[in-house]
Formats: C-alpha cells, structure tokens, sequence
C-alpha cells in the first residue's frame, strides 16, 4: 500500500441517485482542506450495501441522503449510530433546511439541505474529519 493510500480517508457517499452522489463528490473534490488528506469516495446505491461497508470499519465519514429511496439516509443513520460501536460521523443530505430536526433525531453529526452547497458541505465535513487526522508537526 502505497503513503497515500495509506493516508487517505474512506468517505461512504449513499443516494439511490447517481446524480446526488456525484454533486457529494465533485462539491468535496480530492482534498476540501489542506490539513486533511485526501478523500477516497465508496460510492453505494442501497442500503444493505450501506451496512457492509460500515460494518468493515474503514469508512471515516458517511453522507447519507435523507431523500434516498427506499430506504432513506436519516433511518440508515439511526440504525448505524444504534448498531456501530464508535460509529464514524454521519452527514445526512436533508430535502429543505426545515429538516434538520429530523437529522437530530437520526443522531447525525450534521445536516446539509438540498440543493447541496458546496461551502456549506465542505464546512460541515471538514468539521467532523479534522478532529481524526493526527496533527502533523
């Protein structure tokens, strides 16, 4: 395994939408800040697919989209923070910012509201990898 793979961060992005998936991806890019490393995106399409890459325990972060059919982020997050010991921080995509009661509920770490916001994504996620990377001297 080479440095950067090594150093990269697994980041779980989960919409039934390729669409959405890629809006995640291209709104972080590579590397949203240059205190983190970069990001490898696990790009899944169904819940149960969800589960099994949680389960590994490689994923440092998971975007979950709330609007996903038929199983929706916010249920999935739930379920992950009840069934993953040390579960890794959950971003859940919501369908307006009135939603965000409902991302408390399913114990994200943060909501972002369609359409998504780049500088708003890259803010909530930065916040929630930072604390895991090892400060660098």
């Amino acid at each position: 395994m080479t440095d950067a793979a090594e150093r990269s961060l697994k980041v779980l992005v989960y919409s039934d939408d390729v669409n959405t998936r890629q809006q995640v991806i291209l709104a972080l890019g590579r590397r949203p800040h240059p205190d983190l490393p970069e990001l490898e995106y696990v790009e899944v399409a169904t819940e149960p697919v969800v589960l099994q890459n949680m389960d590994r325990g490689d994923i440092a972060l998971a975007i979950l989209d709330g609007e996903a059919v038929p199983a929706g982020g916010m249920g999935i997050a739930k379920q992950l923070k009840d069934e993953i010991y040390e579960c890794p921080p959950v971003v859940v995509l919501t369908g307006r910012p009135q939603d965000a009661w409902l991302a408390t509920w399913s114990r994200a770490e943060a909501a972002v509201p369609h359409p998504i916001d780049p500088i708003q994504l890259a803010e909530a996620v930065i916040g929630l990898l930072r604390p895991s990377v090892p400060a660098t001297s």
